[in-house]
């Protein structure tokens, strides 16, 4: 793998080790000249990915900001560890030079982000996760020795409670002061897919 110094970005030693990881994600650069983050997205099924779309009508009405800009977005906070819309913002608007050759056209506001999380049918991108899913299981299939030992599949369970604000989520009550979901997962343990 070859790397572009980053020495010649002055503000680099400054920022925080998660900024860090984004800027790398899209500077540094592979044998065939793309960065990382581009040769990535060339793996996506993007003709499935279209089908979920069109099934829920997400780019209807949409001038610019379509839904594979927000599926690009989304995917580039999650690698680069994004807390918030206005870090993601933030962080796009430093490698503003660099998103044209990684998919992402122009830059994106937060508001723009918001506006598309909240009003997108979440049901494309929980789709696409399960066209993935299909693509990704048949990879790991008997790759757990004490499944293929036992001749059966073996399920781990597991649950957790998430706090939640009561004045949001007055459903979620559980003492008067107090509100929580229980979330149960449960996994197959024949390779590391939940």
């Amino acid at each position: 793998m070859k790397c572009i110094s980053v020495t010649g970005f002055s503000g680099f030693y400054n920022l925080t080790t998660s900024a860090k990881v984004g800027f790398l994600l899209l500077y540094l650069v592979m044998n065939q000249g793309e960065f990382i983050f581009a040769q990535l997205f060339e793996l996506v099924y993007w003709h499935e990915f279209n089908i979920c779309v069109n099934r829920y009508n997400g780019n209807f009405v949409v001038k610019s900001f379509t839904c594979r800009k927000q599926f690009l977005v989304m995917s580039f906070a999650q690698f680069s560890y994004r807390e918030s819309l206005r870090d993601i913002e933030y962080c796009l608007e430093s490698v503003s030079s660099k998103l044209y050759h990684c998919g992402i056209k122009t830059t994106v506001s937060s508001s723009t982000l918001a506006e598309a999380n909240r009003n997108r049918d979440w049901r494309i991108y929980a789709d696409y996760a399960q066209v993935l899913l299909k693509q990704a299981l048949p990879l790991y299939k008997d790759d757990n020795k004490l499944c293929e030992a036992l001749k059966t599949l073996i399920y781990a369970f597991d649950s957790t409670t998430i706090d939640l604000c009561l004045q949001v989520f007055s459903w979620a009550k559980l003492r008067s002061t107090k509100g929580v979901v229980k979330l149960h997962v449960l996994l197959n343990i024949d390779g590391p897919i939940p």
